[in-house]
């Protein structure tokens, strides 16, 4: 492994950070998370624009820039050093290498081309909260967590040489706005039991959404409601490669994520430097104080231990190395931004606790995260049982 970045990965960083840093401050923020959307439309327009973030992982072939996963996870570690609530994640990292991966040519030819150009943005509906368990980070993926039969979810008939939706799934990020579904349902009855995926458009008939109040708001989340609704079945019907195809893109979602939560944790440990150097008590600055220095150390040091671990995982995606690599960085990373957030907190004073400072951002960005994808001990025992970690240490005995 090169650990060096190319000089197109560093440019894609520098221009990213500039133009986040230009249009996407704590002001900017707030006026986002708070707009119907959860996002500023026109940021995601000048980023598609003037980077062509969203098809930056996907083909030339259908309008992308054919960069990897990796150019994908530090561009994302960019939109988490400002907690940019950006429908990027949903639509680049989760929807679209699931159309890529198992939609038809005609489905990949309609879809990808709208999605690396910005004009259209799209998500993954997966029933309950088993968004972890379906892109194999805390589980293998299989199981029933789609429902089945009379258990829930989101069930899924043949009606006359077509497909009907019915059911409920909570917690949909952006759920509420973006303008394509990638819905996971059951079908077959009992007997024939299995998991499809099906594209949805978001103002189908039958489809109500309602936006959730989330933990963390630059991640929003909705409700998405399917009352018969048509759908369009992703790929072949026999679904064989569904299950396969939700853990590749669980792989690089942990990679992902760690980068994106290693920007989220830099940023926050950067602030507390900038705060405690410039706090005063007693005469002096608080970071002159033995005990802050040892504190913002244990936090450097969790935090470069992090980015090492995610960007290995990021370049570890397209080279398919296998094993828990991904799972392991993403608990590592959410682990340092744990840290680093509550610390934050805690050396800001009594404004680290007030709902107009940021420093409650990261904090509820780290507790969110881990409600969605970990938590942080499941990833790690997960990693360990696919890996036969203590499988081999009972041999060792």
């Amino acid at each position: 492994m090169d650990a060096s970045f190319t000089p197109e990965q560093d440019e894609i960083r520098r221009t990213l950070r500039e133009l986040l840093h230009s249009r996407c401050g704590p002001r900017e923020l707030r006026t986002a998370v708070d707009a119907p959307t959860g996002h500023d439309p026109a940021l995601w327009t000048a980023l598609a624009e003037q980077l062509g973030l969203p098809g930056l992982a996907l083909p030339e072939t259908y309008g992308g820039v054919g960069c990897s996963a990796t150019e994908l996870a530090l561009a994302c570690e960019e939109t988490g050093r400002v907690l940019a609530p950006l429908p990027l994640f949903p639509t680049c990292v989760l929807a679209a290498p699931l159309i890529a991966a198992l939609g038809t040519g005609a489905q990949r030819a309609e879809v990808l081309p709208r999605l690396a150009s910005g004009a259209l943005t799209a998500t993954l509906a997966v029933p309950g909260t088993a968004l972890a368990t379906a892109l194999a980070l805390t589980g293998t993926g299989g199981g029933d967590w789609a429902g089945g039969g009379r258990a829930g979810g989101v069930q899924a008939r043949r009606v006359d040489g077509g497909w009907r939706l019915y059911g409920q799934v909570d917690q949909v990020l952006d759920g509420h706005s973006a303008g394509l579904l990638v819905v996971a349902a059951h079908a077959g009855g009992f007997a024939r039991s299995r998991t499809l995926l099906f594209l949805v458009a978001g103002d189908a008939a039958g489809v109500v959404r309602v936006r959730q109040t989330a933990l963390d708001a630059t991640r929003p989340q909705g409700r998405v409601q399917l009352r018969d609704v048509a759908a369009q079945l992703l790929g072949e019907e026999d679904g064989e490669d569904v299950l396969a195809a939700l853990a590749a893109v669980g792989d690089t979602a942990a990679a992902v994520l760690a980068c994106e939560a290693v920007g989220a944790a830099g940023r926050a440990l950067e602030r507390t430097v900038e705060y405690v150097r410039q706090r005063e008590q007693f005469g002096r600055a608080i970071g002159s104080f033995q005990a802050v220095k040892h504190r913002l150390a244990d936090v450097y040091v969790a935090v470069q231990a992090a980015r090492s671990a995610a960007y290995y995982a990021a370049w570890a995606v397209p080279h398919e190395t296998g094993g828990p690599v991904g799972g392991l960085a993403l608990a590592q990373a959410l682990e340092a931004l744990r840290i680093a957030s509550a610390e934050g907190i805690q050396l800001h004073g009594g404004i680290g606790f007030t709902w107009e400072h940021e420093a409650h951002l990261y904090f509820k960005r780290a507790a969110g995260d881990e409600l969605l994808f970990g938590p942080v001990h499941r990833l790690r025992a997960y990693a360990a049982d696919t890996a036969r970690l203590f499988d081999a240490q009972e041999v060792a005995v």
